[in-house]
């Protein structure tokens, strides 16, 4: 395995293999890996010849400076767990590396953007789309994958994708869950084990919502799930959407679309510590 920390070596590694007809996966990551994670890059393994692996904290994606500061940095782990995978090149570039000047590039695909994340933490897509496009355009991969965890962010990226007309396939990646169905996130390890045990009423609520969905209202089944998190004193909702999974925009009744995802973002503990979650109903 290979561990490249400038954009420069990487290309110059990547155009070689090209060259001799490789086919590259990618798996963009912020780092602090967990079996999530390792999903994608299996996936990437058994589909590509050659799978490059990200592993950088982008600034420009965060809109508040503390969370920022406080996300988890691990490299040295992070490399010995994609070591232990089979990852092909690890790619841990420096912030200058990545902006040796400030990118004012924007990006802007609504209604997908603007509604849920987009609303809440404004920028947060454009940042995204920022150190994405410039992962695409320096590895050039055949394929890129991502976690379904951050539904939104997938529908961003594929459009940014089509925009930009690059050539490759958005793989999209199930859910990975703990045993107690808390959605596996860099994030979790903020969590005391307190309030790790209590995050996990978050997919349980979800999951019972489903079934509560075959026989009430999406506004009742919205309410029910605000209702019974918020009443647990170290969760507080965001956001809770149900919205059609194409468009992202909400709906009012099952059967306005043919795919229908709930999308939910809560704060858990006293940090508190921000969860994203959600689950198909239709």
């Amino acid at each position: 395995m290979q561990v490249i920390d400038t954009q420069t070596r990487l290309a110059a590694v990547l155009e070689d293999l090209r060259e001799k007809g490789k086919s590259v996966g990618l798996v963009p990551t912020m780092g602090a890996l967990h079996e999530g994670h390792a999903s994608l890059v299996k996936v990437s393994l058994k589909e590509n010849d050659v799978t490059v692996v990200s592993v950088f904290v982008n600034p420009t994606q965060f809109n508040d400076p503390k969370d920022f500061n406080t996300y988890p940095r691990t490299v040295s782990a992070d490399i010995d767990f994609l070591e232990k995978l089979g990852a092909d090149i690890v790619f841990t570039p420096s912030v200058e590396d990545i902006y040796p000047e400030p990118d004012t590039r924007s990006f802007s695909y609504p209604p997908i953007d603007t509604v849920m994340e987009g609303a809440k933490r404004p920028g947060h897509f454009n940042g995204v789309c920022q150190i994405v496009s410039k992962l695409f355009f320096i590895v050039q991969p055949n394929r890129a994958y991502f976690g379904e965890k951050d539904f939104q962010q997938i529908a961003v990226v594929k459009a940014m994708t089509a925009d930009l007309n690059l050539p490759l396939e958005i793989r999209p990646c199930p859910i990975v869950r703990e045993e107690s169905g808390l959605a596996l996130s860099s994030r979790n390890q903020l969590l005391t084990p307190e309030e790790k045990k209590t995050a996990a009423l978050i997919y349980r609520t979800l999951s019972e919502s489903k079934e509560h969905s075959l026989t009430h209202t999406v506004k009742e089944v919205h309410d029910e799930v605000v209702t019974r998190l918020n009443a647990c004193d170290i969760l507080e909702v965001e956001y809770f959407q149900i919205v059609n999974a194409d468009t992202l925009q909400p709906v009012s009744d099952w059967d306005e679309a043919e795919g229908v995802v709930g999308c939910i973002t809560v704060y858990c503990g006293a940090r508190p510590v921000r969860l994203i979650d959600n689950i198909r109903y239709r």
